[in-house]
């Protein structure tokens, strides 16, 4: 319930803290509708349409893409005004100070009982059903199926999940007049060639509101270099074949350097004496020395004899306040299919529940998603000042920032937890 209070408004008037709130986030939503206004969004449609004519065209027809497929892939396609990110031309974005992020902010939901408990029962009924094709593209590749297997359920629920996106209209919108336009134009273009390819007809080319392609959820040009035929029918169709959706993975993840034989990773127990800002893939070194220093798997468990001797790093994710890991090079190869640290662990970690019937993490995440990217920015920003190296001031705390800012702990006399936390803006928010 609101506090019933009033504030000074203009030297006039006196409005209550609601009323205060209505009228800012009034404004707000004024400037954010400013761009997209039913006025002129007709005219900012027909400069799109002299865009693929005169920008895109010219580039398509160079790529090899005929007048045909490019005039098919744009039959009927309008402007998304409905997706994230938009600028459209003459307008300035509107950034809000105040973002959250979830994949950092709240990392218990990531984990939440029912995404993990679906990923990990309809990925065991996978397994047997694509025992073959797991097997055959494990030899091929060195990723084990049960990693193969983690991704296609987080990024498609194993295809269950529709995927209902115009990619040509998604793409060709986010290329006109998106925050990231040059990215996304080169994305068009990888889409066209897809079609001139016979991939996929133009119109049947389905996709996320980002543009990722089927069931793996590939990009336009990781499907050009990446997509794999895996039921030896001479295409790749991720929107249709589990087969070729589950070879497309392990070619991804083959090519960007996945090493057979290792695994992904570890839960382990930190002692006291071992200290978060050890986190990082620069601060590897061998798993024995890692025992050597007292970290050891949970449950007692012994590291498998074959990791002893290999090269690992410590993962904190959400510094002292959640579950701890040691990380292979393999853990590494999972981000680049996406940027999180929560995604990897996620895969890696449902992946080890299919295949060998492991519980939930023993480590607890504790409650994390009060921050704003805004305030965390701030605070790197105060501590690239003082020398540290974060990253960039990007409002997203990466092993570089959640270090940092344990180090910058250690020398003020503070316990190290490794995280930004509320009570950290008063010291590295000036």
């Amino acid at each position: 319930m609101w506090r019933k209070e009033t504030v000074a408004f203009g030297g006039r008037a006196r409005f209550d803290r609601p009323m205060m709130m209505m009228l800012r986030l009034a404004l707000l939503l004024c400037l954010f509708a400013a761009p997209a206004t039913a006025q002129n969004r007709p005219k900012v449609e027909r400069q799109f349409r002299g865009w693929l004519e005169q920008t895109i065209w010219p580039h398509a027809r160079a790529n090899g893409v005929s007048r045909q497929t490019f005039q098919t892939a744009f039959q009927g396609v309008s402007l998304n005004w409905d997706l994230p990110d938009l600028v459209p031309p003459g307008t300035v974005r509107v950034v809000p100070k105040a973002q959250r992020q979830a994949e950092f902010g709240a990392p218990s939901k990531y984990f939440s009982r029912g995404s993990m408990d679906a990923a990990t029962s309809v990925g065991r009924q996978m397994a047997r059903t694509h025992h073959a094709v797991l097997g055959r593209v494990e030899r091929a590749t060195g990723v084990p199926g049960r990693i193969i297997l983690g991704i296609w359920g987080r990024e498609s629920g194993y295809g269950r999940v529709p995927i209902r996106y115009d990619a040509f209209q998604v793409l060709g919108t986010k290329g006109f007049m998106s925050t990231r336009a040059p990215y996304f134009t080169g994305e068009l273009l990888a889409a066209l060639q897809i079609a001139q390819a016979g991939h996929v007809a133009p119109r049947a080319m389905k996709s996320s509101w980002a543009g990722a392609l089927g069931q793996p959820q590939f990009m336009p040009s990781s499907f050009l270099r990446y997509a794999a035929d895996g039921d030896g029918d001479g295409r790749a169709d991720i929107w249709n074949s589990d087969s070729d959706t589950i070879a497309s993975i392990g070619t991804y993840l083959a090519a960007h350097g996945w090493q057979a034989g290792r695994d992904w990773g570890f839960e382990v127990m930190v002692p006291p004496q071992v200290s978060c800002t050890l986190e990082g893939p620069d601060q590897g070194r061998p798993v024995a020395d890692w025992v050597d220093m007292g970290i050891q798997r949970i449950g007692a468990k012994p590291f498998p004899a074959s990791e002893l001797q290999g090269e690992a790093a410590l993962l904190m994710p959400a510094g002292t306040n959640g579950p701890a890991f040691i990380v292979t090079p393999n853990f590494y190869v999972l981000k680049d299919y996406n940027m999180s640290d929560l995604y990897a662990l996620f895969v890696g970690h449902v992946g080890d529940r299919i295949q060998y019937g492991m519980g939930d993490l023993i480590g607890r995440w504790r409650d994390t998603g009060k921050m704003y990217r805004s305030d965390i920015a701030t605070m790197q920003r105060a501590l690239i000042a003082m020398g540290h190296d974060v990253g960039g001031a990007d409002g997203l705390p990466g092993f570089k920032t959640r270090r940092s800012i344990g180090r910058w702990q250690e020398s003020t006399g503070r316990r190290a937890t490794c995280f930004p936390e509320p009570d950290m803006k008063a010291a590295l928010g000036r």
